[in-house]
């Protein structure tokens, strides 16, 4: 079965893009008489942006469902043959890790075939791992949303004779904190250690 490809690349988020921004002040308001006028900052738009998806288990779910919890997303797909099993593996190992502390985070798998992942086939495969992740699909228009949202890339490959292809995509977690904001990302490979020690920092000053 082919592998795939990769992207650990993709700058920064646009959560962290957007935090502190501040309108401007035009330039003819600088030559206006009177006193300055205040200029009110732009609240951080919540990572991933609006969106409306269907869970594993047969919910619909939108992005406010998951807010007071920390996230741990990965975007990815069921037929990938190592990366996604992998990551998969190392959040459950960042679970046990994070004793009963993980009980304030909540791991998403967010497809990038939804074609394939439908919510049936995506509960057998989150499962697989571990219970409390939950798997997530929805339409493509709303998938490449939630995508472009995380500035995730992905790209499905031509099909071979036999009708199988594979997804590349970008291969990262993104910690999302309690309110939708980006807090950090963790490349592929990260150990689930170093990611258990940022997330339980990031408990710990809430």
């Amino acid at each position: 079965m082919p592998g795939s490809r990769t992207w650990s690349g993709g700058g920064r988020l646009l959560g962290a893009a957007l935090a502190g921004l501040v309108v401007p002040v035009a330039g003819l308001a600088a030559l206006a008489e009177g006193p300055p006028q205040e200029v009110a900052a732009i609240e951080p738009a919540p990572l991933g942006g609006r969106f409306i998806l269907a869970a594993h288990d047969g919910r619909t779910v939108t992005d406010e469902d998951f807010r007071g919890r920390h996230l741990l997303v990965f975007f990815g797909y069921t037929h990938c043959p190592d990366v996604c099993p992998t990551s998969l593996q190392t959040v459950a190992h960042v679970l046990e890790l994070l004793g009963p502390a993980a009980d304030r985070v909540q791991p998403v798998f967010i497809t990038v075939d939804p074609a394939r992942d439908t919510s049936k086939v995506l509960a057998a495969f989150v499962n697989h791992f571990d219970a409390r992740i939950i798997g997530l699909t929805g339409s493509e228009p709303m998938i490449d949303r939630v995508a472009k949202g995380f500035r995730v890339k992905y790209q499905k490959s031509e099909p071979s004779k036999d009708g199988f292809y594979s997804v590349d995509h970008t291969a990262a977690l993104f910690h999302v904190g309690p309110a939708g904001q980006s807090i950090g990302r963790f490349n592929y490979e990260v150990p689930a250690e170093e990611i258990a020690a940022a997330l339980r920092a990031a408990i710990a000053v809430e």
